[in-house]
């Protein structure tokens, strides 16, 4: 039987009812999707729906002998709403809808969610795309951030946001997407060789410095 941490069920401060976050790949979602998480969280007396920061639909205040059933209505991937892994992509619009857009930041972005999306890794990590240096995604506080320019794809590493927030650090520029792609998978090889267990990329780089990563790449 799965315990309820791996059933993507998240315990809420009334300690009686939890909260789900079905995995929606870069945020992106249909009518039909919409209405389905409407339908199941009136079906099943949800407190409330909630838009996170990492543009997931949480579904709030769920029973747990509900959680099942909640997740075979949906149809829907469990999101990696915890735990030491690859949480979800952050993007923005890109050059797939936004006027001010310099690289496609959806494009890449689902490349990345469909790679990486849940891997285990040693410690928690997160992963924007931002589609021209406004950085709307946040990329820059995030363990691997990409940023578009018109000459190509800037990557930063080892940002966070949390108790001890840090802004990236720019890595590479100038990467066209199949570079880019190369790029984060040796970054993400790298992490996984050399970090300490529950240790961040932000704490590894401060131990190690930048050298390893640009060696990778």
């Amino acid at each position: 039987m799965l315990k309820l941490g791996e059933k993507g069920a998240i315990p809420q401060n009334d300690n009686e009812t939890y909260a789900i976050a079905p995995h929606i790949p870069c945020g992106i979602v249909t009518p039909d999707l919409l209405r389905r998480i409407a339908d199941v969280s009136e079906k099943y007396s949800a407190k409330a729906i909630k838009i996170t920061g990492a543009a997931r639909v949480a579904i709030v205040g769920l029973k747990e002998a509900d959680i099942d059933a909640v997740w075979e209505d949906l149809g829907m991937d469990k999101g990696a709403a915890v735990g030491l892994c690859v949480r979800s992509i952050r993007t923005c619009p890109g050059t797939t809808f936004c006027k001010l857009g310099k690289q496609d930041a959806l494009g890449i972005g689902m490349k990345l969610d469909e790679q990486y999306h849940a891997a285990v890794l040693p410690g928690k990590f997160k992963m924007a795309v931002s589609g021209c240096k406004l950085s709307c995604a946040e990329s820059w506080v995030r363990d691997i951030g990409l940023i578009g320019f018109a000459e190509g794809w800037t990557i930063t590493i080892g940002g966070n946001v949390g108790m001890m927030p840090r802004i990236g650090k720019e890595l590479v520029t100038g990467l066209d997407d199949d570079q880019v792609m190369a790029a984060v998978a040796n970054v993400i090889t790298c992490y996984k060789n050399e970090a300490k267990a529950g240790e961040r990329l932000g704490k590894m780089i401060e131990r190690t410095g930048l050298d390893p990563f640009r060696k990778s790449i």
